[in-house]
């Protein structure tokens, strides 16, 4: 058997972070059994799907890299297919016309509420002859439950789970208007397409009792199931927006790379002994499902930034540079691009986001003269009036531009002057970067080059 998952969001918004975990799970389950992966968009709810969501959709997979083994399957453009099973189904005496109007529904809801039971569809029209049925009235189209005995479904996640029928009603497969719905859809699309393992979120796991009934109604083989746990907040609540950012390209937003965010997401729930920084080929070769643990996970930003930083220090500097460009607020000639990749070193190490990356790489690139931070402003007001004049003439006079060079001849002046080193490279430093802080006083001034570093220098002597 090859195995074969889906990941099947709605196109009603952005992709959803726990969605975005779903999806990397059925990729990676999928990889390690040597089977496929797929990719189903479900647009049924035609009032709020949307192009533009997905198109988000696409993106959001496309920059975590979970990619799809053929082209995404579009659930509307089924349904005539699914509309042929219901009456199929219908054929067979699996399912019935049920002539209800919304007002007897509504009474029968009122009447369940009342002797404090669930409020189910009481089967009315189950084994009603049609003949009777009102003019005019347009029926749906109700599955035929299962009322006596239970129904078990053997879980990766959870284990066995039982439910007594008696706890089913008789669901609709196609509304009055012909439409069929979600629960329908659902099973014959993963029928058609052979989806050999579901493995979803542990809110579905009610839908999969319902579910089920169809497949055995249709003689059809059922696929495993695995419903994973609900990514929650800190707090332990289930995740909102008051938790802070719900879509998967918020967080491409904030400067993550996809590296650390599908390693993050990874650990959210599987675990593989201690491991904690896991790279994709280790992924599909250590995942599967017995590794998934019951119990929610709390989505937590501290250790996801910290995870961040520790892909950005280990990035190759080209392709972080390549990851970069993006985030940088201006045009990078190629003098700027050679000096952030010679820089990278020093910049990485002091970042946790691409953004903090990206701000604190803007000074390399800025054309002179260039703005200096109020604190900067206070290190320069608190230099002595010539002594950048000394620094410039000191630094003229060097031979060799290299870090070390630089860091023996500013060390030499110091002691000369009767000064700490400090003293004299803070308001170097913020001559050179218009900052406070910044990497390392000599390699940026080696980043930069001779002719930059005293034309900076210059611009602030007064």
């Amino acid at each position: 058997m090859t195995v074969i998952t889906r990941f099947a969001p709605s196109p009603t918004g952005y992709l959803h972070i726990g969605g975005a975990r779903t999806a990397l799970f059925n990729l990676l389950f999928a990889r390690h059994h040597g089977g496929e992966f797929l990719l189903r968009i479900e647009d049924t709810d035609r009032a709020r799907s949307t192009e533009e969501a997905v198109q988000t959709i696409f993106n959001s997979l496309k920059w975590l890299d979970i990619q799809a083994d053929e082209e995404p399957v579009f659930q509307f453009a089924r349904s005539p297919r699914h509309v042929e099973v219901a009456h199929e189904l219908l054929k067979q005496g699996k399912a019935y016309h049920c002539y209800c109007s919304p007002e007897e529904l509504e009474i029968m809801r009122e009447d369940a509420r009342r002797n404090n039971r669930p409020p189910r569809y009481n089967g009315v029209w189950r084994d009603r002859d049609p003949k009777e049925a009102p003019a005019g009235v347009k029926p749906v189209i109700r599955l035929k439950a299962p009322r006596d005995g239970t129904t078990t479904v053997h879980d990766l996640v959870q284990g066995p789970v039982t439910i007594q029928n008696q706890e089913l009603d008789d669901m609709v497969l196609l509304r009055a208007d012909g439409t069929p719905t979600y629960m329908l859809s659902v099973v014959v699309d993963d029928h058609d397409m052979a989806i050999t393992h579901v493995i979803r979120g542990d809110d579905h796991l009610t839908n999969t009792f319902r579910q089920y009934q169809i497949y055995a109604s249709m003689g059809w083989d059922i696929p495993q199931f695995a419903h994973i746990p609900l990514i929650h907040g800190p707090d332990g609540a289930k995740l909102s927006k008051r938790h802070g950012a719900l879509a998967a390209d918020a967080y491409k937003d904030m400067g993550f790379l996809p590296e650390a965010l599908c390693n993050y997401l990874l650990r959210l729930g599987w675990g593989h002994g201690d491991d904690e920084i896991i790279s994709r080929e280790q992924a599909i070769s250590w995942f599967d499902v017995d590794g998934i643990g019951k119990a929610p996970s709390r989505l937590d930003l501290a250790k996801l930034t910290h995870l961040n930083a520790h892909y950005l220090k280990e990035m190759d500097d080209v392709q972080l540079l390549e990851r970069l460009l993006p985030s940088l607020k201006v045009i990078v000639s190629s003098i700027g691009r050679e000096r952030l990749l010679k820089g990278m070193p020093g910049l990485k190490i002091r970042a946790k986001t691409l953004c903090e990356l990206a701000e604190s790489a803007q000074f390399y690139l800025l054309p002179r003269p260039i703005p200096i931070s109020e604190a900067a402003q206070k290190l320069l007001q608190g230099a002595s009036s010539n002594l950048l004049a000394q620094i410039h003439e000191s630094l003229s006079s060097l031979k060799s531009w290299d870090e070390s060079s630089l860091e023996l001849q500013m060390k030499a002046l110091a002691e000369q002057l009767g000064l700490k080193l400090g003293q004299v490279a803070q308001p170097l430093r913020a001559a050179l970067t218009g900052s406070s802080s910044s990497p390392s006083l000599f390699e940026v001034m080696h980043v930069l080059g001779r002719e930059e570093s005293l034309g900076r220098i210059q611009d602030q002597m007064s």
